[in-house]
């Protein structure tokens, strides 16, 4: 890590005196409790990360403006929860769940600029402030914004992420809390593509279309939102300390999370993309009010280990506020209940090894849902660590499966009583080694899997009575020579059953090559060269912009088209710049890339940013 000093001042015995912080005493605090702590320096993996997204996006293709949404050229089943989750889940890929969300201990005031441009008449902010008015408290504030028009008739998009956060404890550690308000809009243009007679020219480069604002895309009136906010809280109280002459730890807590969120798709005219429709401008407004209620035991002994039980209480309420009759039959306007779960949690470390496991069960109410997480890490030594784990998952369908309502008619189902709970089994063996290599071996298999899928009535939800079996195996490693490097990445994936219901491509890779040093003594690190991106073609998902969702299709095969990029990265101090040249080779190696059916990939960009660090 960066190990430049840092100005802050202490207290001791009444008196202030001046002394360095280092970097390594601005703490990042993740809802779990684990620490790390802020990293002002230049990597490839920073690179990786230098998107809207904040994340390293290696199984995922972007659509053409920046903050549209993402397809998953890979598919993750790690999901823990045992309740439904709410729908428009293409909405939701900067959308800050609870996880996303981190809290802080700074020694001085710690600000970071985060900025880069987008398409057309726009760029993305975020802009983070955290500063301790004390030693035991602590709070930051937070706010990522977004506008970008993009090259296509009506795409524009314009997303804002408020974070608010806090945590405290007293003078003796006894009490602590974790708190966090989350407020989010994200908003999107929506136009369904091109159309098909447009995509051969399109893809045979027709330089009358080389300026994609000429394409008329199939609709240019409608619109989506997802809106969302959230209020958080996790504190705890240590009855007992390990420290108080015995062996033992006793801790009560509490979480409380209240979420209110809804999707809402709007259009001024009928379109009959969506076939047909009850009135002429629709209005389609799904909501979920969630309130969230844990408590906790904690008992901690240096001899058996940590155990945690839980008591859960959850109160849902899902639906619409109109009253639909199709074909006779009124659908139900709402789910609502309660459920009341138990768990709990085991860790153990047996010197190198580290074993922990966890078990969730609703036990009343209306949704069935269990977990259960086991999980091993054995550190062989400091460049090998090897990690298993098993997830069983048994919940409902998400919401807008079971339940959905819209003005227009093909949009309307009620499979409340209809569809099972989705049973998942998923296996992860990951080897780490910097030395050797990284390997991860991922296997699911999965009962009633469910999606949506394109049929003569429209799009509709589906669950399959095939037996999903689904494998990945992901090996990374970079090679260094002097001052260049190479860092790859491939994914192989195979669908050992199921095909045609999960597709996904059978390679992806990543490999960039690239040069570092420092220079004019140090004070400027360098980094350049290229990332070259590929996935095999395969029958990629398509885009449903009403839902919000990706749905099954087996009839156009997409992929096999080679993204390169250039770049230069620097850093100067606590700031780090990115120039990049995205796509570069778009126009010699075929206008035949698309991030979904009718939905092109980004043509070729240069596009600028940066980090900036400010300790004060």
């Amino acid at each position: 890590m960066d190990t430049s000093q840092l100005s802050s001042s202490k207290s001791r015995n009444g008196d202030i005196y001046k002394e360095k912080a280092t970097i390594n005493q601005y703490l990042i605090i993740s809802h779990q409790r684990d620490t790390t702590h802020v990293d002002t320096t230049l990597s490839i993996y920073k690179d990786y990360k230098f998107n809207y997204l904040r994340k390293d996006n290696f199984n995922l293709i972007a659509f053409s403006n920046i903050g549209q949404t993402y397809n998953s050229l890979s598919k993750e089943f790690g999901n823990n929860a045992i309740l439904p989750l709410f729908g428009a889940r293409a909405r939701h890929f900067n959308y800050m769940e609870v996880d996303d969300i981190h809290y802080y201990y700074v020694p001085t005031p710690f600000t970071e600029l985060f900025f880069k441009t987008a398409f057309q008449q726009g760029q993305v902010l975020d802009a983070f402030f955290s500063v301790n008015t004390s030693p035991q408290f602590n709070f930051s504030i937070a706010y990522k914004g977004l506008r970008s028009l993009g090259n296509y008739q009506h795409i524009l998009t314009s997303t804002g992420n408020f974070r608010l956060t806090t945590n405290y404890h007293t003078k003796n550690n006894r009490y602590s809390l974790m708190a966090h308000i989350v407020t989010q809009d994200l908003l999107n243009q929506e136009n369904g593509g091109i159309k098909d007679e447009d995509i051969e020219n399109f893809q045979f480069g027709d330089e009358d279309f080389i300026d994609r604002a000429v394409f008329d895309p199939q609709f240019e009136n409608a619109e989506n939102i997802l809106r969302g906010k959230r209020f958080y809280l996790d504190h705890k109280y240590d009855i007992i300390k390990p420290s108080d002459s015995t062996a033992n730890g006793v801790t009560v807590g509490q979480t409380i999370n209240f979420e209110d969120k809804y999707y809402e798709f709007y259009q001024s005219t009928i379109n009959d993309f969506f076939g047909d429709a009850f009135v002429g401008t629709i209005l389609d407004r799904t909501t979920l009010e969630n309130f969230y209620n844990r408590f906790y035991f904690d008992y901690n002994n240096s001899v058996l280990g940590n155990f945690q039980f839980n008591f859960d209480y959850n109160n849902y309420n899902y639906g619409y506020d109109s009253v639909t009759v199709l074909n006779d039959i009124t659908l139900p306007n709402r789910i609502k209940g309660n459920t009341i779960a138990l768990g709990a949690k085991f860790s153990k470390k047996f010197g190198k090894l580290n074993i922990a496991g966890e078990i969730l069960a609703n036990i009343t109410g209306d949704f069935d849902g269990t977990m259960l997480i086991a999980d091993a890490t054995y550190i062989i030594n400091d460049d090998f660590t090897v990690n298993t784990s098993l997830k069983l998952n048994s919940s409902a369908p998400n919401y807008n499966y079971l339940l959905y309502k819209s003005d227009y008619i093909n949009y309307n189902w009620d499979n409340i009583n209809s569809f099972e709970n989705i049973n998942t089994r998923h296996f992860v063996f990951d080897l780490k080694s910097s030395s050797l290599v990284n390997i991860t071996l991922d296997y699911t298999n999965i009962d009633n899997y469910t999606a949506f899928i394109n049929t003569v009535d429209g799009i509709k939800p589906f669950q399959s009575s095939e037996q999903i079996s689904y494998l990945k195996i992901k090996l990374g490693k970079e090679i260094k020579y002097g001052s260049f490097a190479l860092d790859n990445t491939i994914l192989y994936q195979n669908v050992l059953s199921g095909d045609g219901i999960l597709n996904v491509p059978e390679f992806i890779s990543r490999n960039t090559l690239y040069y570092s040093n420092h220079f004019f003594k140090k004070a400027l690190f360098l980094q350049t060269g290229v990332t070259l991106n590929y996935f095999t073609a395969y029958n990629m998902d398509a885009y449903d912009p009403l839902l919000a969702e990706f749905y099954i299709q087996n009839d156009t095969e997409i992929g096999n088209f080679p993204r390169l990029d250039f770049f230069i990265n620097a850093k100067i101090r606590q700031t780090r710049i990115f120039l990049k040249a995205e796509h570069l080779n778009a126009a010699f190696t075929g206008y035949n890339y698309f991030s979904a059916p009718n939905y092109p990939y980004r043509d070729f960009a240069i596009r600028f940013g940066l980090v900036w660090d400010f300790f004060l």
